[in-house]
């Protein structure tokens, strides 16, 4: 689900240099895939409502695999941003899909059940992110296109995984199944804004990394980076194997996420070097833990049958803001013509993180 977007973070130099795309077009293809998960994420709720959750998965991953493959064809940028629309829009589908199939195959284990999906994501994105410079690159004699079929693979192999080893989970009598969020429930909103948040600081720190220590001279920073922010979410995502079905729905968890990403920022900022390597892991941690305990909640706060609308609505709320901060950060920075203008937006989603909790009702998971 992940695998194919993180992909891209560590070639963008190389896209850049080979397409001629601007800051603001940086910004733009790095969050187009979570933009069409925000605008396609209330369709994939539909899908599901239609032919159920683990049918709409598998569809979704195979429109991930095929079309993240075809993103270096060309090369070409118009054929580079089509693909990742086609790409984003299998991503949206899956979205919604994964906490359905988690209430309706694991309704008693949801915390635990939601932590090990969500490592495997994390695992999945690690990979592409930390891999693809030292080993990925070299294989295929630099080529970025190719980069990108490559890790394409692992997303077909878990369509046949899907596909062979799982069964759909026979339809419960009742009313059909609804499929348009509810805009009037404040506390969708709430948890939107606070994934939103997180989301920024962590889809921005990805998208800007690279291109950023470039323009301070530092490149040989950019994999280390990129690695470090993408591991620095597997510990806290396995703490939370133990911790999610007892942490989730405490506000207190989610303001001291936010304040730990703020401060990863910042020393990122301050202390460039080893040492901000170092500290953006934090923000990592910090986006991951915050992604498990939102998405653990779902299916512990909705009925089952209303889980695929509810995840929808939330994705909405949060990647459509993620979108605008991505892209407000690659128009600052050519704006200002200062690279650490495209940093502002990612400390105020760590800010709005921390800020949205405050207030929030305390939620006693099932």
């Amino acid at each position: 689900m992940r695998i194919t977007i993180l992909a891209v973070p560590p070639v963008l130099p190389s896209i850049h240099r080979d397409l001629v795309l601007s800051e603001s077009a940086v910004g733009a293809l790095t969050g187009l895939p979570i933009l069409i998960l925000s605008v396609a994420a209330i369709a994939g709720s539909a899908l599901i409502a239609r032919i159920g959750a683990r049918r709409a998965w598998i569809a979704g991953l195979l429109l991930i695999a095929i079309c993240g493959a075809a993103r270096g064809a060309g090369p070409s940028t118009l054929m580079l941003f089509a693909m990742t629309v086609l790409m984003g829009i299998g991503v949206a589908v899956c979205q919604p899909a994964a906490p359905t199939v988690v209430g309706e195959w694991f309704p008693r284990q949801i915390g635990f059940a939601t932590a090990i999906y969500v490592n495997g994501l994390l695992v999945g994105e690690t990979l592409s992110a930390a891999l693809t410079i030292p080993y990925i690159l070299p294989l295929l004699h630099g080529s970025w296109e190719w980069s990108f079929v490559f890790w394409s693979l692992p997303v077909f192999l878990a369509v046949l995984l899907l596909a062979t080893f799982t069964r759909e989970t026979p339809a419960r009598a009742g009313p059909a199944a609804e499929w348009w969020p509810n805009w009037r429930d404040g506390f969708m909103w709430r948890l939107g804004i606070i994934q939103g948040g997180a989301s920024i600081a962590y889809w921005g720190a990805n998208a800007f990394i690279p291109d950023y220590l470039h323009a301070v001279a530092r490149p040989e920073l950019i994999g280390p980076s990129l690695a470090v922010i993408n591991f620095g979410q597997l510990p806290a995502s396995f703490a939370t194997l133990f911790l999610a079905q007892r942490l989730a729905g405490k506000r207190e968890v989610f303001i001291y996420l936010g304040l730990l990403a703020l401060a990863g920022l910042a020393v990122f900022i301050l202390a460039p070097g080893w040492l901000g390597v170092l500290a953006i892991g934090f923000v990592g941690a910090a986006t991951s833990f915050t992604m498990v305990m939102v998405l653990a909640l779902l299916p512990m706060v909705a009925e089952q049958r209303d889980v695929h609308h509810l995840t929808a609505g939330v994705l909405t709320i949060s990647y459509g803001g993620t979108f605008i901060g991505n892209f407000l950060s690659g128009v600052l920075w050519d704006a200002t013509h200062a690279p650490l203008a495209a940093f502002v937006p990612l400390g105020i989603g760590a800010v709005v993180l921390t800020l949205g909790a405050v207030g929030m009702r305390k939620v006693s998971p099932a």
